[in-house]
Protein backbone atom coordinates (compact mmCIF):
# COMPACT_ATOMS: atom_id res chain seq x y z
CA UNK A 1 0.00 0.00 0.00
CA UNK A 2 1.54 3.39 -0.22
CA UNK A 3 0.21 6.87 1.96
CA UNK A 4 -1.10 10.31 0.35
CA UNK A 5 -0.18 12.81 2.34
CA UNK A 6 -3.08 15.96 3.11
CA UNK A 7 -1.01 17.80 0.18
CA UNK A 8 -1.37 15.41 -2.07
CA UNK A 9 -5.10 15.29 -0.98
CA UNK A 10 -5.26 18.68 -2.04
CA UNK A 11 -3.97 18.55 -5.12
CA UNK A 12 -5.44 15.23 -6.00
CA UNK A 13 -8.61 16.92 -5.17
CA UNK A 14 -7.76 20.05 -7.01
CA UNK A 15 -7.31 17.98 -10.03
CA UNK A 16 -10.34 15.78 -9.70
CA UNK A 17 -12.92 19.00 -9.91
CA UNK A 18 -11.89 18.73 -14.09
CA UNK A 19 -12.79 15.07 -14.00
CA UNK A 20 -15.64 13.90 -15.44
CA UNK A 21 -16.75 10.73 -14.14
CA UNK A 22 -15.36 7.59 -15.58
CA UNK A 23 -17.43 4.68 -14.10
CA UNK A 24 -20.76 4.42 -12.70
CA UNK A 25 -21.84 1.95 -10.51
CA UNK A 26 -25.32 0.81 -11.66
CA UNK A 27 -27.87 -2.21 -11.05
CA UNK A 28 -25.06 -4.74 -11.09
CA UNK A 29 -23.02 -2.94 -8.50
CA UNK A 30 -19.20 -4.22 -7.41
CA UNK A 31 -19.48 -6.56 -10.21
CA UNK A 32 -16.08 -8.38 -10.77
CA UNK A 33 -16.53 -6.59 -14.57
CA UNK A 34 -16.65 -3.00 -12.71
CA UNK A 35 -14.03 -4.12 -10.47
CA UNK A 36 -12.18 -4.93 -13.73
CA UNK A 37 -12.86 -1.85 -15.36
CA UNK A 38 -11.52 0.54 -12.43
CA UNK A 39 -8.16 -1.48 -12.09
CA UNK A 40 -7.88 -0.49 -15.97
CA UNK A 41 -8.93 3.16 -15.65
CA UNK A 42 -6.77 3.72 -12.37
CA UNK A 43 -3.73 1.82 -14.73
CA UNK A 44 -4.41 4.01 -17.05
CA UNK A 45 -5.26 7.42 -15.18
CA UNK A 46 -4.43 7.27 -11.73
CA UNK A 47 -7.16 9.53 -10.63
CA UNK A 48 -10.74 8.21 -11.26
CA UNK A 49 -14.15 9.59 -10.62
CA UNK A 50 -16.94 7.43 -9.96
CA UNK A 51 -20.23 7.88 -10.29
CA UNK A 52 -23.18 6.27 -7.99
CA UNK A 53 -26.35 5.69 -10.35
CA UNK A 54 -27.46 3.13 -7.95
CA UNK A 55 -26.66 2.04 -4.77
CA UNK A 56 -26.90 5.55 -3.02
CA UNK A 57 -27.74 4.74 0.39
CA UNK A 58 -24.88 2.27 0.88
CA UNK A 59 -22.31 4.61 -1.08
CA UNK A 60 -20.49 5.27 1.64
CA UNK A 61 -19.74 1.91 2.73
CA UNK A 62 -19.11 0.67 -1.13
CA UNK A 63 -16.76 3.54 -1.44
CA UNK A 64 -14.32 1.77 0.65
CA UNK A 65 -14.70 -1.35 -0.38
CA UNK A 66 -13.65 -0.01 -3.78
CA UNK A 67 -10.61 1.52 -2.54
CA UNK A 68 -9.91 -1.49 -0.83
CA UNK A 69 -10.44 -3.92 -3.74
CA UNK A 70 -8.52 -1.57 -6.01
CA UNK A 71 -5.82 -1.00 -3.94
CA UNK A 72 -6.43 2.78 -4.40
CA UNK A 73 -6.71 5.40 -1.66
CA UNK A 74 -10.19 6.95 -1.47
CA UNK A 75 -9.62 10.75 -2.07
CA UNK A 76 -12.68 12.17 -1.37
CA UNK A 77 -16.72 11.63 -1.12
CA UNK A 78 -18.94 14.28 -2.84
CA UNK A 79 -22.82 13.78 -2.99
CA UNK A 80 -23.30 10.79 -5.20
CA UNK A 81 -19.29 10.82 -6.55
CA UNK A 82 -16.08 9.16 -5.31
CA UNK A 83 -12.52 9.89 -6.46
CA UNK A 84 -9.63 7.67 -6.16
CA UNK A 85 -6.00 7.53 -6.75
CA UNK A 86 -3.67 4.73 -7.38
CA UNK A 87 -0.36 5.76 -8.34
CA UNK A 88 1.11 4.12 -11.80
CA UNK A 89 3.75 1.40 -11.05
CA UNK A 90 7.17 2.81 -11.17
CA UNK A 91 8.64 0.88 -14.00
CA UNK A 92 12.28 -0.69 -13.46
CA UNK A 93 14.63 0.28 -16.32
CA UNK A 94 16.40 -2.68 -17.48
CA UNK A 95 20.50 -2.69 -17.91
CA UNK A 96 21.62 -2.45 -21.00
Amino acid sequence: MFLVTNAQVRDLKARAQRLKAMLKVGKEGLSPQFLTALDGALKHHELVKVKFDEFKEQKKELALQLAERSGSHLVTRVGNVVVLYRPKPVEKKHPQ
